[in-house]
């Protein structure tokens, strides 16, 4: 690590992937010698890590580049760097550039691991960086990380994707999808284990089609290896597609002493119709195969998914037809929206877009419906003692929290409990999230 330099700032938007993403640029200026503050104002260097998927992440990122225009004129060697999926959208960093001439450094996904050379060209030149590669590369393993997510450690295992819904932007700023060694992946999860680390979580935008571009291995494959491994660790992964969760990959994951009783399977609609629309490659009938199969290996596994509404031309059945489905499925847990157009999609060249007052008010029958199942899972923890990964401590609430191995948060009592697996007894259930007491700490 070099000498001490200067601050860095990191501003992060979207997904577990840009976070992890985050940390390895976190790695790369740690490695020239900075040191990480959570104040843009004390940095000597701010990156912000964006995000497209919905049009407000984008909007966001804008307006607080936007608000370091001022900081930039006082602090004029501070360097400012803006990359991820924002910048990677044709023309986008032209754009970006001609709006904000204050930014020094503009970089794509595929180009991130190049962090290091654009930083030093920034440098020693002086001069504006922009690069944003239009073809995704080959993977680059190395990359130095500084891991803000203990006790979770992130593992990508797949980058970019190939199935082209149609309202996503994710195959034209990621690019086709990518495998990672399955080698590779092996060696990062055991220097996590080594260091420590108690949940691995294996990324990917679909993890269900690890390996399809390798020789001989495939995601139950991989499940089997890293579930090999010693140690007194869980595994996570996310996310599933429903067209490639099938039997052998189910079994595999219910014959994991490794794997949590979780899965996230987004949905996305109830509706056939809508369904085609989305490009998603799967029947509602499918779907809820799909469910049976889980449910057939592990009874009691908690499954969370996403949820659109407002999809172009979706009626009052078809809205229906999702909410029908929330209540044959009971999911533990739901990421609800409203559609987004993004410019680049097929979706958003659709007719029939919905209002926003249409959307509005579907959107809020959904979350009451699934709020009340979730209350209704909830208070059927209250009196049971169950065993917590602690991950970290609530300032607000002045309690340590953690999640089950069906990923259901619980807040409790107790000192210093980050990273270990707890015992709590649940005394109460608010909505999604269960409080309760410390029971015993394992070794």
């Amino acid at each position: 690590m070099g000498d001490f330099i200067g601050k860095y700032c990191i501003v992060t938007y979207g997904c577990q992937m840009n976070l992890h993403e985050s940390e390895k640029l976190a790695g790369i200026l740690e490695g020239f010698g900075y040191r990480k503050t959570d104040c843009e104002n004390d940095a000597d260097i701010v990156v912000f890590n964006t995000c497209c998927i919905r049009e407000n992440a984008e909007k966001k990122a804008e307006g607080n580049i936007g608000a370091l225009k001022k900081l930039k004129r006082d602090k004029k060697n501070m360097i400012i760097a803006v990359g991820g999926c924002m910048t990677q959208q044709k023309g986008y960093a032209d754009k970006l550039v001609r709006e904000f001439p204050f930014i020094d450094i503009v970089f794509g996904t595929h180009n991130l691991e190049n962090f290091a050379e654009f930083l030093l060209e920034k440098t020693e030149s002086k001069k504006h960086v922009v690069s944003v590669s239009e073809k995704e590369g080959a993977i680059v393993e190395g990359t130095p990380k500084s891991r803000s997510s203990f006790p979770n450690g992130w593992v990508n295992i797949t980058y970019g994707c190939n199935n082209f819904c149609t309202y996503c932007i994710v195959p034209y700023v990621r690019g086709r999808e990518r495998s990672r060694e399955p080698e590779a992946i092996i060696k990062e999860c055991e220097e996590l284990i080594s260091a420590g680390y108690k949940e691995i979580t294996l990324l990917g935008q679909n993890v269900n089609s690890y390996g399809q571009d390798l020789k001989n291995v495939d995601f139950a494959e991989l499940i089997k290896r890293v579930s090999a491994l010693k140690g007194d660790f869980r595994l996570r992964f996310m996310t599933n597609h429903p067209k490639d969760l099938n039997e052998n990959l189910v079994k595999a994951i219910a014959e994991s002493d490794k794997t949590t009783r979780s899965i996230h399977l987004p949905v996305q609609a109830g509706s056939d119709r809508i369904l085609k629309l989305m490009n998603r490659h799967y029947t509602r009938a499918e779907y809820l195969d799909k469910i049976g199969l889980l449910r057939k290996y592990m009874p009691d596994i908690a499954i969370t998914t996403d949820i659109m509404v407002g999809f172009p031309t979706e009626s009052d059945e078809d809205f229906c037809d999702t909410m029908a489905l929330v209540k044959e499925v009971g999911f533990a847990g739901a990421f609800t929206f409203i559609y987004s157009p993004r410019s680049g999609t097929p979706a958003a060249k659709m007719s029939g877009q919905i209002t926003e007052d249409v959307a509005k008010d579907r959107i809020m029958k959904l979350i009451d419906l699934q709020n009340g199942i979730n209350r209704s899972q909830s208070s059927g923890y209250v009196g049971k003692e169950i065993e917590i990964l602690c991950e970290g401590f609530d300032e607000k609430k002045n309690k340590f929290l953690g999640r089950d191995t069906y990923g259901r948060m619980a807040y409790f009592n107790g000192d210093d409990l980050i990273g270990k697996f707890v015992n709590v007894k649940i005394t109460e259930a608010g909505g999604i999230s269960l409080y309760g007491e410390l029971v015993s700490v394992k070794d």
